[in-house]
């Protein structure tokens, strides 16, 4: 099927109610039975046909009363409010799965299983983070805040360094794990404390991930 051409690229920092070694992974069931998070993205490249997404920032937030494939799940977008009203349509488009290939990105499932998608939300994203360090800083508007920091080992001092590598992953293709917190009140409430934290550099296009 012919997809209406675009791309997105850019770092990613995401935080779910999982432990460090987030099951979802590995096609386990969820560490609290249920999945609850969110992840934000800054497109650093980006176009959806002739319409330029360099330089806006997005959200998106996800909550499922079970394991995800069981699908009874919600979902909520949160837009860069610089974005114009065209930019906003294409970004809802690409955020929600569509001119996407079938199972091809996280997204496309995302919305799959979430029959309840809340009305999108456009408020300042003010996030930066560093993927080698696992840090990350997240304030959306007076909605949402967030941090990352990396894994600090139970019984001593140091850092505590993880890596996923997905080779034919729909969401990324080799994520840092660390520790994050979230506080989140938007349809979709969020309170995370030293769960699990996700950086990657996001690589998306109508047939899925770029690896």
């Amino acid at each position: 099927m012919a997809h209406k051409d675009w791309y997105v690229e850019g770092p990613a920092f995401g935080n779910c109610n999982c432990g460090y070694s987030c099951p979802c992974q590995f096609e386990e069931d969820p560490t609290q039975g249920n999945c609850r998070g969110y992840e934000v993205m800054e497109i650093t490249k980006g176009h959806f046909e002739d319409l330029d997404l360099t330089g806006l920032k997005v959200a998106v937030l996800y909550a499922w009363p079970g394991p995800i494939y069981e699908g009874n799940g919600e979902m909520q977008l949160i837009i860069d409010p610089a974005a114009s009203p065209a930019q906003r349509a294409a970004l809802e488009t690409v955020l929600t799965g569509g001119e996407t290939d079938e199972e091809a990105t996280h997204w496309w499932v995302f919305r799959a299983m979430c029959p309840t998608l809340h009305d999108t939300v456009f408020e300042s994203i003010d996030f930066t983070s560093d993927m080698e360090a696992r840090t990350a800083s997240v304030k959306i508007g007076n909605v949402l805040t967030s941090s990352g920091r990396p894994i600090k080992p139970p019984h001593g001092d140091g850092e505590h360094r993880v890596r996923i590598d997905m080779p034919n992953g729909i969401e990324f293709s080799v994520a840092e794990i660390g520790n994050a917190s979230t506080k989140g009140t938007t349809a979709i409430s969020l309170d995370l404390t030293d769960s699990y934290g996700q950086w990657h550099f996001m690589k998306h296009g109508p047939r899925g991930v770029v690896h």
